[in-house]
């Protein structure tokens, strides 16, 4: 790209939450992507000299990219800003999210930058940032900081430029991985892993080689595998119900143990059954927990507070500390590292670990899972059915607003069931409990959308009714499914 020579004030509206995502051409582009590097490196440089950073974090951003068409141009135009912002580039090329993770911390470095948009339409790029330590950056944790500057073009001159090194290799970040599990446990396993020709390919492929060189007899059938920026077979989000019939029906012609898939970044893990069958990111999360407390007794575990039954269940029948946090990364995170907690997961099916840096991985997951199913010799769906029949839920269930905004709803349900004075909590939209059955109701961050998720004890009449009951409520209040 051609660097910028004067920096006017433009508005940038591709700034969320929790990360930087936008259409390409309309609130995203090369300039864009130049600007945020160059406003991020600054910030973070200026951090580094005035807030007593250590002398061991290096100047320099590690930087990657996943297989859409745009990621590398505008990867390109970031890593100019930043060497123009006089800080050194460590280009890590063809990347999933969590290997940005791993590199920041590995190479102690000033902050990491991962190009991707994940789930999103085809025409749709960003970037995803964190600092030193692999520590998220959000809205209220300095992302409105580069932001401001990345819109009024203040950049400070610089009489040096960064340099950029090129780092390909996975070797560190595969075998950190493999950390997580012991070989010497796996049984004969075999797998369907689609990768939903996103960035994952490349990493399942050294995955399963190490798998085979630890002498694990684990067999994987490879579907989508190729990396490849059209997506042929289309936007990898098994979060759509149509996208899992691919995993589903190959589960069921290789008669495969377990399926496994992700999304275009794979910073996310979605799990089938041996018949196919999805499962609820939720009960991952509780099996996951459980997995974890046997290994580690007593240690604290995160979850966020849309589905909470049955996680709130397995913490305790374990013995270890159950830790409630808002949703999102950023949250989820912070409330690890304040709690020390082993574990965290939500039911969106992203998953973090104390030991990745509390950051979250979609391919410690299914390690994890093989371990597991080694160890116990049950299927999968033998090791979730009991939460299912347990703690029934509705999955998440999605309403685009049309008369009404957000809060008019959720502040008029709250008084539609006041008389039934429920327990309340307003951590993360509102949860009302009623002892046998709960829901949480919460707006999106970036949609017009709001957010349902039913649960009871054991009682699927009961969860059936109450769906029924509060999706025509919705309704009627101009909130329609979507």
């Amino acid at each position: 790209m051609t660097t910028p020579t004067s920096y006017p004030h433009k508005p940038i509206t591709s700034f969320k939450a929790y990360d930087i995502r936008g259409e390409l051409g309309v609130n995203l582009d090369e300039d864009i992507a130049y600007r945020i590097g160059r406003a991020f490196a600054q910030i973070l440089s200026s951090q580094r000299k005035n807030n007593g950073i250590s002398d061991d974090v290096n100047n320099c951003i590690v930087i990657g990219a996943d297989i859409r068409d745009s990621s590398e141009t505008l990867k390109q135009s970031a890593i100019q800003g930043i060497i123009d912002a006089g800080v050194d580039v460590i280009d890590l090329g063809m990347t999933g999210t969590e290997e940005v993770y791993f590199a920041t911390s590995h190479y102690e470095a000033l902050g990491g930058i991962e190009v991707t948009a994940s789930h999103n339409p085809i025409n749709y790029n960003g970037l995803k940032l964190v600092c030193e330590g692999s520590r998220p950056i959000s809205a209220d944790s300095g992302l409105a900081d580069i932001q401001t500057l990345a819109e009024n073009g203040n950049f400070a001159e610089q009489t040096t430029t960064g340099q950029v090194v090129q780092k390909l290799d996975k070797t560190a970040y595969v075998d950190h991985l493999m950390t997580f599990i012991d070989t010497d446990k796996l049984k004969p396993l075999k797998l369907v892993i689609n990768s939903g020709n996103g960035s994952a390919g490349p990493v399942v492929d050294l995955l399963t080689d190490k798998l085979t060189q630890a002498g694990a007899p684990i067999e994987v059938i490879k579907l989508h595998h190729t990396p490849d920026g059209s997506f042929p077979n289309g936007i990898p989000n098994p979060m759509i119900i149509a996208n899992r019939a691919a995993t589903q029906q190959a589960v069921l012609t290789h008669k495969a143990d377990l399926g496994i898939a992700f999304d275009g970044d794979f910073d996310r893990c979605f799990l089938f059954d041996e018949t196919g069958e999805f499962i609820d990111g939720s009960y991952v999360v509780g099996m996951l927990a459980q997995a974890f407390l046997n290994k580690y007794p007593n240690e604290s575990i995160v979850y966020d507070p849309r589905v909470i039954y049955n996680t709130e269940a397995v913490i305790d029948a374990h013995q270890g500390e159950a830790v409630i946090s808002k949703s999102g990364h950023s949250f989820i995170k912070q409330v690890m590292r304040e709690s020390g907690a082993v574990y965290g997961g939500e039911m969106s099916a992203h998953h973090y670990f104390r030991d990745f840096f509390y950051c979250d991985s979609g391919m410690i997951p299914w390690l994890l899972t093989i371990e597991l199913l080694s160890i116990t010799g049950k299927t999968l769906s033998e090791l979730v059915t009991g939460y299912i029949n347990a703690y029934p839920s509705s999955g998440e269930m999605n309403f685009r607003l049309t008369t009404s905004d957000a809060p008019a709803i959720i502040k008029a349900i709250e008084d539609k069931f006041a008389d039934q004075n429920p327990s309340i909590t307003t951590l993360d939209g509102l949860s009302l409990d009623f002892g046998d059955w709960r829901f949480n109701l919460r707006a999106s961050n970036t949609e017009p959308l709001i957010r349902l998720n039913i649960e009871t004890r054991g009682d699927q009449p009961l969860l059936a009714d109450k769906i029924q009951e509060i999706e025509q409520w919705l309704s009627a209040q101009g909130a329609m499914p979507a």
